[in-house]
């Protein structure tokens, strides 16, 4: 039973006492006291004053004395208006400890197989180039978001769409054609994805000066970008795709397999794993024949260019294409047949698309698209909308090759963790191994919780520097927290301590330890509230209140030179708890939790 649920009871038996009123008759508002009022839970007495028909101190001071008197797990009260503040006992924070050391997975919620899926598609990565910067907060969101859903009761199936056909894809294809020279990754030494975006680059650099060309022969410049042979040559190779040409497949295939290859690499040293991976390619006809239907039933219409398009003026947006007058898809034809495959397959319950915010427009579109096609389920899509990742150099551009590595960025990381670990003494001479293992798990807890700390749905700016700090709001401070209290435990159980999960009775208990015991009583609220806020953030800067709170802890109190034995059990369970919580926590996040730094 949570503090919530227990107060709920004795106030309800409190007020049937007093005034003969019901609970459910009354509805009882209770929630934390608010930091600057004494106090751990406070009841909103305003709903009651119709049972008491008193006034609202008189109220809270009579609900407050019969607490006082008939619940043992009531310390003290104090009144301010209509609001009653609740002290527990430290003995009832004691038994609470108690539970938590005999809860297995404390926190974590478990979802019955049977249950209807909540699906998360995040990455959906584009094979013309390798992942960025921006794409390392997709995935690192889509795999927080979905350990955070999982671990709050529900079923997760994690899903990838690999954009893995369209314009962008025969762009890269086209400049291979024309300046590759047959080169691929095994014979430059180059990843897959590196290399074919490196075509992407080159395209762009080549059609720039193909339009300066034709403009400089006299054509408009909207008219040079539609003109540019290097753009027309993309299209037909588009064209020749989608007519299944052999030759063009077969090139489509060989460089798709270089980036995927890339693309795995990559998710292996971000932790990353699918359930499913989609692929464009595969679902894009599907949609092309649902659209063909809408048309047929009037949902829809054709202009006189051929196209395809759905008015939504009348739900506020505007109108929106969905087949182009040559008969090529678009992005929105390719999510309409994904999501009804996934329905179809998958059944779920939720669908939610991590997706970047300048896809919101499209992702209101597609919800009323599938409404409008009489799809129920249409209302179980979500778009969780995040902010763009900056540098603090301004704005990354794929095309301009001026983004951010996510392999040179993870590189970078584990290497400053090293550097800092060899400046600080913090290395073990005799085992190189384990070196490069705890610098791999701070850089990429560094950068894992520089990104996720912050709200999704804000912008952020990624600075390298500030994030691997070993000092504030930072990943390697909260690992650095962990492997202090291994090392106390550790050295406990060489003393031959070791903890107990039954706390000696009548054990005194001071007020930092409270505030620990308090905090970690958080931990499965901060879990639901991220799951249902599709919020990573808040569990992040729970750990680092966690670990701000065991330091200033372990700073004020000895523990294993504390010579009352009960208050040393106290603190050493205390301890475990608090390592094993932020252990769960940082594993939501997906970092690692060092035993040693």
């Amino acid at each position: 039973m949570s503090t919530e649920q227990f107060l709920q009871q004795a106030i309800a038996t409190t007020v049937a006492a007093l005034y003969g009123q019901q609970a459910a008759e009354s509805p009882l508002q209770i929630q934390t006291t608010r930091k600057e009022f004494k106090g751990d839970y406070t009841l909103v007495a305003f709903p009651l004053l119709r049972a008491s028909r008193k006034g609202p101190e008189q109220t809270c001071t009579e609900i407050g004395e019969h607490l006082a008197a008939n619940c043992p797990q009531v310390a003290e009260f104090n009144v301010v208006k209509g609001f009653l503040n609740i002290t527990l006992a430290p003995s009832y924070w004691a038994g609470i400890l108690t539970e938590m050391a005999n809860t297995p997975d404390f926190g974590f919620a478990q979802a019955a197989p049977t249950d209807a899926p909540t699906v998360i598609e995040f990455s959906s990565p584009n094979t013309n180039k390798p992942l960025h910067l921006g794409h390392i907060r997709n995935n690192l969101l889509g795999e927080s978001i979905s350990r955070i859903t999982e671990k709050s009761g529900k079923r997760v199936i994690r899903v990838n769409l690999v954009n893995d056909r369209g314009i962008h894809i025969c762009k890269s294809m086209v400049a291979w054609q024309r300046y590759g020279n047959g080169e691929t990754p095994q014979s430059t030494g180059k990843k897959g994805d590196h290399l074919v975006g490196d075509y992407y680059v080159k395209f762009d650099q080549h059609y720039k000066t193909e339009i300066q060309e034709l403009i400089s022969q006299g054509k408009t410049e909207d008219e040079a970008k539609a003109q540019a042979p290097i753009m027309l040559e993309a299209q037909e190779t588009l064209r020749r795709w989608e007519a299944k040409d052999a030759a063009t497949i077969d090139l489509w295939r060989t460089m798709n397999g270089w980036v995927l290859d890339g693309f795995d690499a990559t998710y292996r040293a971000m932790d990353i794993k699918f359930d499913k991976t989609y692929f464009e390619s595969n679902t894009y006809l599907l949609g092309k024949s649902v659209v063909q239907q809408g048309l047929a039933d009037g949902v829809f219409y054709r202009r006189d260019d051929g196209s395809v398009w759905i008015d939504l003026t009348s739900e506020g947006l505007d109108e929106k294409l969905l087949l182009r007058a040559d008969g090529t898809s678009v992005y929105m034809t390719q999510d309409i047949g994904t999501a009804i495959e996934r329905q179809r397959e998958l059944q779920f319950a939720h669908h939610i698309y991590v997706v970047g915010n300048e896809q919101e427009y499209h992702f209101q579109v597609l919800k009323l698209v599938m409404k409008r096609l009489g799809y129920a389920w249409s209302d179980q899509l979500y778009h969780l909308s995040y902010g763009m990742v900056n540098l603090p150099e301004g704005k990354m551009k794929s095309r301009e090759g001026t983004v951010v590595d996510a392999d040179d960025l993870i590189e970078e990381m584990v290497s400053t963790a090293a550097q800092m670990a060899q400046e600080l003494g913090k290395v073990d001479a005799n085992n190189p191994e384990a070196n490069a293992q705890v610098s791999r798990m701070v850089g990429m807890g560094a950068l894992k919780y520089f990104i996720l700390k912050v709200n999704p749905k804000s912008g952020m700016t990624f600075n390298p520097k500030e994030s691997i700090d070993f000092n504030g709001n930072t990943g390697p401070f909260i690992q650095y927290t962990h492997a202090r209290i291994c090392s106390v435990l550790e050295r406990a159980h060489a003393q031959g301590l070791h903890t107990n999960s039954q706390l000696p009775e009548h054990c005194p208990i001071a007020d930092k330890e409270l505030e620990l015991i308090q905090l970690l009583h958080r931990f499965p609220e901060t879990v639901q509230q991220a799951a249902q806020n599709h919020n990573p953030a808040l569990v992040a800067n729970y750990a680092y209140d966690l670990a701000k709170e065991y330091n200033q802890f372990y700073h004020d109190h000895s523990i294993l030179k504390e010579t009352n034995a009960s208050i040393q059990q106290l603190r050493l369970v205390l301890s475990e708890q608090v390592g094993l919580v932020i252990r769960r926590a940082l594993w939501l996040l997906g970092i690692e939790a060092p035993e040693k730094m």
